[in-house]
């Protein structure tokens, strides 16, 4: 099996393969950590959830406002206190009322797309949607980045075609989806291994807009090639990553990784130690892991021999071997 050359790809066809200031302060409602004088995120994070509790929400719009002015922005836990159990829709929409409140641009934007985030977390993306109905009505200034949660979940639930409406109401918000929206997608589809899924999506998403068609990224790549590792073809898979070089897109780990498991279940050890090397030198971390889970691996298929050949490279190369892998080591 001819897998690993270094050819030069003149044309790609996708259909082929697939047919994210210290300051010091005093709050009225909780006081700093005794083990430090100065705020952090975590810190704002406990008292606008403590806020939020007790429904005090002139307190809440306080401590919104002042965390940015820190530099402190908001997080997913930012709004802990909104839950399954504890918040009902109508409340949501009381918070919505507050957060429209706050000073426009990135405090009031910021503060609505940590609330998006947090509801989505919990599975309560339509009520995410209402969210993001008010940020319009609140004049927030919408981007890609506020439905990337949404998109997340509902794809993530296997719900394709609310993710797909989703992206119309995106357009008619006068909002383009970008990678990270597609790529959601992409994962979805290649995980499960559904090619032609995949290919139609890699199609709206080079193709959307009049010469406004977006570029694969890394996180595209990753799920191409996981799509085509799920499909057998690792020769496919190893098409995409040619093209990928050739685009100047950095490799994942992840994206190593599937096909080094793809081409050892296939019984191909041969072929999956030279794939490692021939790209590798180009970043040490990621030469490290990959090197590294490769050797694990092998040792866990009983392939001594191949294992030892790689950690024989890895010292060759100065890279660093962990203990869990030296421990393994002394077994051989």
């Amino acid at each position: 099996m001819y897998l690993i050359r270094k050819s030069p790809i003149k044309t790609f066809e996708f259909r082929q393969i697939f047919t994210l200031s210290d300051r010091f302060f005093t709050s009225t409602t909780t006081s700093l950590s005794r083990s430090s004088d100065r705020p952090n995120t975590a810190h704002y994070d406990e008292l606008v959830n403590a806020a939020g509790k007790s429904g005090d929400f002139d307190e809440l719009r306080r401590l919104l406002s002042k965390r940015v002015k820190d530099g402190f922005y908001n997080t997913t836990n930012t709004f802990n206190f909104v839950t399954r159990s504890d918040a009902s829709p109508s409340a949501v929409a009381g918070l919505c009322e507050t957060l429209a409140s706050l000073d426009a641009g990135v405090v009031r934007k910021g503060a609505f797309d940590a609330l998006v985030a947090r509801l989505c977390k919990i599975g309560r993306v339509d009520e995410s949607l209402l969210v993001i109905d008010a940020m319009v009505r609140a004049e927030c200034g919408l981007g890609a980045s506020t439905f990337h949660h949404v998109i997340k979940a509902l794809t993530r639930r296997n719900e394709v075609d609310g993710a797909w409406r989703v992206v119309d109401r995106m357009r008619e918000l006068g909002v383009s989806p970008d990678a990270t929206v597609f790529n959601h997608f992409l994962a979805t589809h290649c995980a499960a291994g559904d090619v032609e899924a995949a290919a139609a999506v890699l199609g709206r998403m080079v193709g959307q807009g009049q010469g406004q068609g977006l570029k694969p990224d890394g996180r595209t790549y990753d799920a191409l090639v996981l799509g085509a590792c799920r499909a057998g073809k690792v020769e496919g898979a190893l098409v995409v990553l040619r093209r990928m070089e050739d685009d100047g897109v950095p490799m994942l780990l992840s994206t190593r990784l599937y096909v080094v498991d793809a081409l050892l279940s296939l019984g191909y050890y041969d072929q999956a130690v030279r794939f490692v090397r021939v790209y590798g030198g180009r970043d040490t971390w990621l030469d490290a892991e990959s090197f590294g889970c490769l050797a694990t691996r092998l040792m866990k298929l009983n392939r001594m021999e191949e294992a030892r050949m790689v950690l024989d490279e890895m010292r060759t190369r100065g890279l660093e071997i962990r203990d869990t892998l030296k421990s393994l080591l002394n077994r051989l």
